[in-house]
C-alpha cells in the first residue's frame, strides 16, 4: 500500500504536467520526475560509461549521434534526474534510455525529416506545435553543452559531477524557462527531454530502450501478444509476461 505523501506526489505531477490523467499512471515515472526523489542518490549515474554499463554487453547496442563520450554522459544523467530509479523499478539508465534517445536523434526523429521546416519562424502559442527553425538534433546538441555551461556557472564543475539535488536545480531552471538558448527556449528543450525520456522508457527494447521490458512490467503492460485467447475467458485479473516486437514471429 502506498504513503499518503507518494499519493499527494502523484496527484501533483499529473496536475502540473500537463499529461492527461491515467495516461502514465503506475511504473517509475509518477514520483519521480523532479521534484519527488530530488534528494535521493541516483545510482551509476555518473560512473556510467558509453562501453560498459551493466547492461549494454549483451544488448549490442551502440552510439549514433552522440561522439563525445562526455556529452552522452551529460544526457545520460539528465535523463536518470527526470526518471530514477527507486523502490519502483529501474531509472532511464538502466532502461537505456539514453541509448535510444541518441538512436532516434541519428535518424528521422533528430532531423525532422518528414517535418515542414521552412521559414517564418514565429514565437509559436503554447498550443501550436513545433516552431523552431533548428531540428531536434541541434536542439538536443546545444541543449547538453548549456545543461553543461550551466553547471560550471553555478557549480563550478561538470553536470556529470553534480549531486542530483544539484542537477534538478539546472534542469528545474530549464524547465522554467530560465536559461538563454539560441533559436529555441529552454522550456522547449525541456519538454523534448523529457517526451523522450519517458518514450525510451516505455518504447518497444527493438529501438533500444525499455531494457528487458522493465519499463513495461513495471506498468503490468504485456506488450505486443499474438493472441489473448488462453486467458480473455478468465474471471481473475491475468498477469502476463510481455512481449517486444522482436520476439514476435
Amino acid at each position: 500500500m502506498e504513503s499518503k505523501d507518494k499519493n499527494i506526489s502523484r496527484r501533483a505531477f499529473l496536475k502540473t504536467s500537463g499529461v492527461a490523467t491515467g495516461a502514465l499512471i503506475g511504473g517509475g515515472l509518477l514520483g519521480g520526475l523532479i521534484g519527488y526523489n530530488a534528494n535521493k542518490a541516483t545510482p551509476s549515474t555518473t560512473d556510467m560509461k558509453s562501453g560498459d554499463h551493466k547492461q549494454e554487453a549483451t544488448l549490442n547496442k551502440g552510439l549514433m549521434f552522440f561522439t563525445n563520450d562526455r556529452e552522452f554522459q551529460i544526457l545520460a544523467n539528465a535523463t536518470e534526474r527526470i526518471f530514477p530509479k527507486d523502490d519502483l523499478g529501474p531509472g532511464a539508465i538502466d532502461l537505456g534510455v539514453p541509448y535510444f534517445i541518441d538512436n532516434q536523434l541519428a535518424g528521422q526523429y533528430g532531423s525532422n525529416t518528414k517535418e515542414y521546416m521552412q521559414p517564418p519562424f514565429a514565437v509559436g502559442a503554447a498550443t501550436q506545435g513545433y516552431q523552431s527553425r533548428l531540428t531536434r538534433a541541434e536542439i538536443f546538441k546545444q541543449g547538453v553543452l548549456k545543461l553543461e555551461a550551466e553547471a560550471q556557472t553555478r557549480f563550478k564543475d561538470g553536470f556529470s559531477n553534480l549531486e542530483p539535488a544539484q542537477m534538478d536545480e539546472i534542469l528545474t531552471a530549464f524547465q522554467k524557462d530560465e536559461i538563454a538558448m539560441s533559436g529555441v527556449t529552454s522550456a522547449f528543450f525541456f519538454r523534448l527531454l523529457r517526451a523522450a525520456t519517458l518514450e525510451g522508457a516505455y518504447a518497444d527494447p527493438i529501438y533500444n530502450g525499455n531494457n528487458n521490458m522493465d519499463g513495461w512490467r513495471m506498468k503490468q503492460y504485456p506488450g505486443h501478444q499474438a493472441a489473448y485467447i488462453n486467458v480473455i475467458e478468465s474471471d481473475t485479473f491475468q498477469k502476463i509476461e510481455p512481449k517486444s516486437l522482436g520476439s514476435m514471429h
